[in-house]
């Protein structure tokens, strides 16, 4: 095995290297913490915390592989459950695997009347994103045979539980914020297909979603599936290491997702947009504000991408599609079709000024998505719900994949202490 040397004055050590099939290696610095030195990375920018073969992204180029598979082919030609099985097993499934999963997460889609009731105790605007980590943290006290984690049938059955309910419960937080009877599945319909109906239908009435509405959604389940180790798929991980049941870790998941900096990325683009459209600037105008002020502008850059984001193309491609349509009139007033034209403004500007590309500043998936979730007829407030939604089979992966490592740790993040040494107490009548 390689080694790397590292030498602290008089100290040195050698390190083993990791090789990687893609990307770069990495240097495993475990012993340090023997020989009284820790590793000092502050968001872990260039901490690896395992080794994965579910996710690669090469950031300067613009790639993104699900198990190998390039993001684009996987949203031309697959679907997500298709894309879910993918990411838990390794490799696609056969037609007999395929229709036995879609079978088995159909027919696991309906809560009990319990949970119904459990759900109707929220209230009716609670932020959508606490409710939904609550939900998925009840499931293991509704279903405590599957809370085993040393038994792979039981985890086997929690992941589908998870995959299967949670379509269901993000589909009731959306309900009961409108006040509206919340729906029972339909198992003869596609995952999607149900989705948006058990979303948007009147009951007691037929009702059809349109095929590019189902198409679009998958394809934005598909590129929020998996990222690699971002900030909420680390925490899945740190729990899953104390051996935290498979629903308290993607509990844990949803609750990292749901800050601002993270998952709700694409409603601060919505909102900046409403920002520019009822203040009467133009675009070229907020813009040159922005740089001008060092204001960072919300869709733009990326930690991890340094070009072009695969995903923000995909999601760009279907927002094309749908306001291409000749209902896009009947589907969103006046003042919120005048949120598209201001989009396009503002990434024809950013794309060509020097400013935005010399920084690599260009449009990212959050850019996009949040329209894309407009035109579809879900309000901001599910945006991040949505995410979620679509990357619970990443979350699931990446549990099970840490579970399987034999290399596995509890998570344990070590410190750099710069406070008072030690010190004694002075009682209060002599301080």
């Amino acid at each position: 095995m390689a080694q790397a040397k590292l030498n602290v004055d008089a100290s040195k050590f050698d390190l083993p290297v990791v090789k990687a099939t893609q990307g770069p290696d990495g240097i495993m610095v475990s012993s340090l913490a023997n020989d009284g030195f820790v590793t000092l990375d502050p968001g872990f920018l260039t901490t690896a915390q395992c080794e994965s073969k579910i996710t690669f992204i090469d950031g300067k180029n613009s790639v993104l592989l699900y198990r190998g598979y390039p993001i684009e082919q996987l949203c031309e030609q697959s679907d997500f459950l298709e894309v879910a099985w993918l990411l838990r097993h390794g490799e696609l499934p056969s037609r007999a695997e395929y229709d036995r999963f879609c079978a088995d997460l159909n027919h696991r889609t309906m809560v009990g009347e319990d949970f119904r009731s459990f759900m109707a105790s929220f209230p009716r605007a609670a932020q959508p994103m606490s409710v939904l980590a609550s939900a998925i943290n009840a499931l293991a006290a509704f279903y405590p045979d599957t809370t085993d984690i040393t038994d792979p049938g039981k985890l086997d059955e929690a992941s589908r539980i998870i995959m299967a309910k949670a379509r269901t419960i993000v589909s009731y937080i959306y309900r009961r914020r409108r006040d509206e009877p919340m729906l029972y599945p339909d198992v003869a319909r596609g995952y999607v297909d149900d989705f948006l109906r058990m979303c948007f239908a009147v009951p007691y009435e037929p009702y059809e979603s349109d095929d590019l509405s189902i198409h679009a959604l998958g394809r934005l389940l598909i590129i929020h599936a998996d990222h690699e180790q971002n900030c909420s798929t680390s925490v899945v991980r740190i729990a899953g290491s104390a051996h935290a049941n498979l629903y308290s870790a993607i509990a844990a998941g949803v609750n990292a997702l749901s800050g601002p900096l993270h998952g709700g990325a694409n409603e601060a683009v919505l909102r900046q947009l409403e920002v520019i459209r009822d203040s009467g600037e133009s675009v070229a105008s907020f813009v040159e504000d922005a740089k001008r002020n060092g204001t960072r502008i919300s869709g733009f850059g990326h930690r991890v991408y340094k070009c072009h984001d695969p995903r923000a193309e995909v999601a760009k491609h279907y927002l094309q599609e749908l306001m291409a349509r000749g209902d896009v009139d009947d589907r969103l007033p006046a003042d919120e079709r005048a949120l598209f034209d201001i989009a396009t403004q503002l990434e024809d500007i950013a794309t060509h000024d020097d400013y935005f590309v010399s920084r690599h500043l260009y449009p990212n998936v959050d850019f996009y998505t949040g329209l894309l979730y407009r035109i579809i007829g879900f309000e901001p407030a599910m945006f991040t719900p949505l995410f979620a939604l679509g990357r619970i089979p990443g979350w699931i992966a990446q549990y099970r994949e840490m579970l399987a490592d034999p290399g596995t740790r509890i998570g344990r993040p070590r410190q750099v202490y710069t406070g008072r040494t030690r010190r004694d107490y002075v009682p209060m009548d002599q301080r």
